[in-house]
């Protein structure tokens, strides 16, 4: 990169004089030291970070995110058709049962809204170690284990409510940071992959919850088999709509989505795992610790995991149940991919399938259909979200020739004219 003299340090910084943003971008502060900028091959080893960058990108960009949300939802939709046709079903009563079961009223509106609530905070855990590079999986295990302590806390400590309240959440929390403790330490300081990791994690945390309310289990309630004993009624969270089950759970995920909102974007911690996320190299070279910022990130990470199962026990069922959680953890991944890994972008797409899961009961007693069918939407959903950034690919090298093509048509050297035809001949 050279710079004229008219290109000004804040210009090479962010295309803007105004420093702020532009000095907090981390894909523009790491370009310099990309070592792989100028090379336009496609490396399938790199397929995983390629996919995150994509996605980092884009959730920088407003209206190309709110587009891209518009486009993803509809061609899954699209798509889906041939199958509700298959399953002996009119597309319009289809619709109508899963659209207004989950909207057509203000006791189904609610129930969406139960639906999303630990969406939104999963969906968050998992944007959240995106933003870092790095791929949790481990969010329906760390869910699970957050959820296990939660209850086993409130059932077995005496504390005031609101104040045992304000500890299960935390319990939760913490419980949920234990369980990516270890996927955390193996990936900083062994390098194991946290795709593998966290995947082990979640069998473990589906065998230590079972185990513990087993009918022989240290926690097993005495009048509920594979649960624990029930929450005081002070400290559950209490109910914020009348007649319905929505509950003040829903106040805590959106203060979860603007604490990670501002952290990510205007927070120096923020900026260096954004940095993190957008060049490893270029954080280290900065002075940044990536095996102490790759823990943090995973830790925090698992934490909001746990509260979203802390959230579920204290504000859905009471207690802790073995088996509360049916795939919160991997449909989060979904919701953060769909909403670009943007705190706001996965309010958005957390609401989308929390419809989808609200309105899947309605399906099957109004429509005649499965209620697999859910799940198909939501796997056509993953897979059109996953297609982007290979289409956005496709689409560039489409459009190159053309470009090429066009700068053909103009000399790629200038014309100089001879002295011999620019001057009269002089006679000898």
């Amino acid at each position: 990169m050279t710079m004229n003299a008219t290109t000004s340090p804040s210009t090479l910084a962010g295309g803007t004089a105004n420093g702020r943003h532009a000095r907090m971008n981390p894909e523009i502060a790491a370009q310099t030291l990309r070592a792989d900028s100028g090379n336009d091959g496609w490396n399938r080893t790199d397929l995983l970070p390629r996919m995150i960058a994509h996605f980092q990108g884009l959730s920088g960009q407003f209206g190309t995110r709110v587009l891209t949300f518009v486009l993803t939802i509809a061609a899954a939709l699209i798509a889906s058709v041939p199958m509700i046709w298959l399953a002996g079903s009119e597309l319009w009563l289809t619709a109508s049962a899963l659209f207004g079961g989950a909207l057509g009223s203000g006791p189904a509106i609610a129930e969406t809204m139960v639906q999303m609530i630990p969406l939104l905070i999963a969906g968050l855990a998992v944007a959240l170690a995106f933003h870092a590079s790095l791929f949790n999986i481990g969010v329906e295990g760390q869910l699970l284990f957050g959820g296990l302590v939660t209850g086993v806390v409130g059932a077995t400590v005496d504390l005031p409510p609101p104040l045992l309240m304000v500890v299960c959440l935390l319990a939760g929390m913490a419980g949920g940071a234990a369980f990516a403790l270890i996927p955390a330490l193996l990936k900083a300081y062994r390098g194991a992959h946290e795709v593998v990791t966290t995947i082990m994690m979640n069998f473990v945390a589906i065998a230590v919850s079972e185990y513990a309310v087993a009918p022989t289990g240290p926690f097993v309630a005495t009048d509920q088999p594979s649960a624990t004993e029930r929450v005081p009624e002070g400290t559950q969270l209490p109910i914020i709509w009348d007649g319905t089950r929505l509950h003040a759970g829903l106040i805590v995920a959106l203060a979860a989505v603007a604490i990670v909102l501002w952290v990510l974007y205007r927070t120096p911690g923020g900026f260096r795992l954004r940095l993190l996320g957008a060049n490893q190299g270029a954080a280290r070279a900065s002075g940044v610790s990536v095996e102490r910022l790759t823990i943090i990130a995973l830790l925090s990470s698992g934490a909001l995991a746990g509260l979203a199962g802390a959230v579920q026990v204290l504000g859905v069922y009471g207690r802790f149940y073995a088996a509360f959680s049916p795939g919160y953890g991997y449909d989060a991944i979904a919701v953060a991919l769909l909403g670009a890994l943007s705190p706001v972008g996965v309010v958005a797409s957390a609401f989308f399938f929390a419809v989808l899961h609200a309105g899947s009961v309605p399906l099957q007693a109004i429509a005649g259909i499965s209620r697999e069918m859910v799940g198909v939407v939501s796997g056509l959903v993953v897979a059109f979200v996953a297609a982007q950034p290979a289409v956005l690919r496709l689409l560039s090298s489409l459009r190159r020739p053309a470009i090429d093509d066009g700068l053909s048509d103009f000399p790629s050297e200038p014309q100089t004219v001879s002295a011999k035809t620019a001057s009269p001949e002089m006679p000898s």
